[in-house]
């Protein structure tokens, strides 16, 4: 196994991080990250700034995405790694899944106006450069801007979530169909950060996995920002019963905002097999 401080999953402004490709490139190589990628929300658009910014600085990149996916009533998110950001079938599908953003935030906007908080769709769409791309995320920097949260973790306490105000469901992409264009585009297809999904209960949990390995899905990431020691081993040992490899990323948005900065992140229990080594070839020096 190859130990490597990898970091294959953070978000840059062309989809709903706070700072540039470039930006993010230089904070990865600062903090000591050897193996970097960009995966933008369901968007190639900043692929090659930052595969330049990279290799201007000496980091190895991996092109990447994460697509947002709709897996039995749930979002679940699946990040591709190694992907060609010019294949056609990969930008025709992330198009589609982009489609339904915009209406879906008009929507958002007029369920808070009904509480009360007037002009969330413009205000959110301060923070985002395409209304294709306006998420949730864009939202929450509106309300605390707007004084009516102190951070976004209270505005996901108290709006935007199941069941509070200003939640919109979404249908984006099958499952299959993320995992297809991934694949098909060069990649590898990872489930991202699965602590986070409030499956409700086990059996669906491992319904998503075996659905997953059997569209040809190969990793998934058990060292991430969101995830507790207990949850990384937990993951280590679902990736040893499915046959995935394992992934690694901070799933960085912002210096103000996440909780784990670029680089940071514990190593990868040693009985795995990192993506990484599957990627050997995809890697841009």
């Amino acid at each position: 196994m190859t130990i490597l401080n990898a970091d294959l999953h953070c978000h840059s402004t062309v989809s709903d991080g706070t700072l540039a490709p470039e930006a993010l490139a230089e904070r990865a190589k600062a903090n000591g990250v050897e193996l970097w990628s960009l995966t933008d929300h369901d968007e190639v658009g900043g692929q090659h700034r930052a595969a330049a910014a990279a290799h201007a600085l000496g980091l190895p990149y991996l092109s990447g995405v994460e697509i947002s996916v709709t897996f039995a009533g749930l979002t679940v998110h699946i990040v591709g790694l190694g992907v060609d950001p010019d294949d056609p079938q990969l930008m025709q599908g992330l198009a589609h899944t982009r489609g339904g953003r915009e209406r879906r935030a008009r929507e958002m906007a007029d369920q808070l106006a009904a509480v009360g908080i007037r002009g969330a769709f413009e205000g959110a769409l301060k923070y985002v450069g395409n209304p294709e791309l306006i998420s949730r995320t864009h939202f929450a920097r509106f309300l605390v801007e707007a004084g009516v949260c102190h951070d976004t973790h209270e505005v996901f306490r108290r709006f935007l979530t199941e069941g509070k105000p200003g939640y919109v469901e979404h249908h984006w992409a099958t499952l299959g169909d993320a995992v297809r264009w991934i694949t098909q585009a060069g990649g590898i297809a990872v489930i991202a950060h699965p602590a986070r999904y409030a499956h409700p209960n086990p059996t669906q949990e491992y319904a998503l996995f075996a659905e997953f390995a059997a569209h040809g899905g190969r990793a998934v990431e058990v060292v991430t920002g969101s995830h507790s020691s207990a949850e990384a081993v937990r993951y280590a040992d679902m990736a040893l019963e499915f046959g995935l490899a394992a992934s690694r990323g901070s799933d960085f948005h912002s210096p103000d905002e996440s909780h784990t900065d670029l680089g940071a992140l514990p190593y990868l229990d040693g009985r795995l097999t990192p993506v990484w080594e599957l990627l050997a070839h995809r890697i841009q020096h």
